[in-house]
C-alpha cells in the first residue's frame, strides 16, 4: 500500500528519469486520468521534453517537465513505479505478487529505449497535469511542530482521522498512522484538539521519526505493530489485547493500555 515511505522510494527512482528526453507517452486507461488530462494533452505536454526534477509532497509524486506543465503521479492502493522495468518497490501489502504489463495504466518511453511506468492492478491511483500541491498541508517528513499544532487545534475529529486528512498533513497513510500513534502512546479515537502541548510535541517528533525508521526499513508496512495488526493481536510493548475499530473510514488497531 504506497504511502509516504513507498513514493519517496518512487521519488528517487524517479530521478534515474531526470534528463532524458521522452519519445512516446502510453496511457491506455482514461479511467485514471484526471484534471483534464487525456492522451492527446499528455503528449502535447510531455513529447520532446525532459523531466527537470522528480518531487514529492506526501502521496504526491510530481516530476517537473522543461517547458511545459508538472506531471503528477497517485498510487491509490496498489499503484507501483517502475523505471526501466525496475520497481522502486518490490512488496507491495495487500497488492498482487508480481509484475504484469496486464496492469499498465500510464508510460512514457525515451529516446533511448527504456520508459517510466505506472503499474495499477486496483486503478486507484491517477495522473494528472498541473498537480495542485497548494491543496496538500506540510509534508509528514519535514512538519514542524507548530505546523502539527495548528493542524489539530480546535479540532474534535478524532485524532488519527485528522492525520490521515491530506490537507492537513500530507503523507500518513493508514499502517503509518497506527504505527505513529502507537510510539506516541496516543489513542486514535480521542479528539485531535485535546492534546496538551507536551503530546504535540511528541507526535511532532514521532511523526518525523517513524516516517524515517518507516523509510530505511522500505515501506509503511514493516512497522513494529504491523504483524500484530490482526485479530488475537497483543500490544507489542505490554502484551495489552490490541482493539480494533473504524477511525476516519479505516481499520485501526491500538493499544488501549498506553495509548491515551
Amino acid at each position: 500500500m504506497p504511502e509516504l515511505p513507498e513514493v519517496e522510494r518512487y521519488r528517487r527512482l524517479a530521478e534515474g528519469a531526470v534528463g532524458r528526453r521522452i519519445r512516446a507517452v502510453d496511457a491506455p486507461d482514461a479511467w485514471i486520468l484526471k484534471g483534464g488530462a487525456d492522451p492527446a494533452a499528455l503528449t502535447d505536454a510531455l513529447v520532446g521534453r525532459h523531466f527537470t526534477a522528480a518531487r514529492r509532497r506526501g502521496k504526491l509524486l510530481i516530476l517537473d517537465v522543461g517547458g511545459g506543465p508538472s506531471l503528477g503521479l497517485r498510487f491509490g492502493m496498489t499503484g507501483r513505479l517502475l523505471l526501466d522495468g525496475s520497481p522502486g518497490v518490490e512488496e507491495m501489502l495487500y497488492g498482487p505478487a508480481g509484475l504484469d504489463r496486464r496492469w499498465d495504466r500510464f508510460a512514457v518511453v525515451f529516446d533511448d529505449g527504456g520508459d517510466l511506468r505506472l503499474q495499477d492492478p486496483r486503478r486507484l491511483g491517477s495522473v494528472e497535469l498541473h498537480p495542485v500541491e497548494a491543496r496538500l498541508g506540510p509534508d509528514a517528513l519535514a512538519v514542524t511542530r507548530a505546523e502539527l499544532g495548528a493542524a489539530l487545534a480546535g479540532s474534535e475529529v478524532p485524532l488519527k482521522a485528522r492525520l490521515l486528512d491530506q490537507r492537513r498533513v500530507a503523507g500518513v497513510g493508514n499502517l503509518s498512522g497506527d504505527e505513529i500513534l502507537w510510539k506516541a502512546g496516543l489513542s486514535p479515537v480521542r479528539p485531535a484538539g485535546s492534546l496538551s502541548s507536551e503530546e504535540v510535541g511528541r507526535l511532532s517528533a514521532e511523526l518525523r521519526r517513524g516516517m524515517r525508521l518507516l523509510l530505511r526499513r522500505g515501506g509503511a508496512h514493516t512497522g513494529d505493530l504491523g504483524p500484530h495488526r490482526r485479530p488475537g493481536g497483543r500490544c507489542p510493548q505490554d502484551g495489552t489485547p490490541l482493539v480494533r475499530a473504524t477511525v476516519g473510514g479505516r481499520t485501526t488497531w491500538w493499544c488501549p493500555a498506553h495509548q491515551r
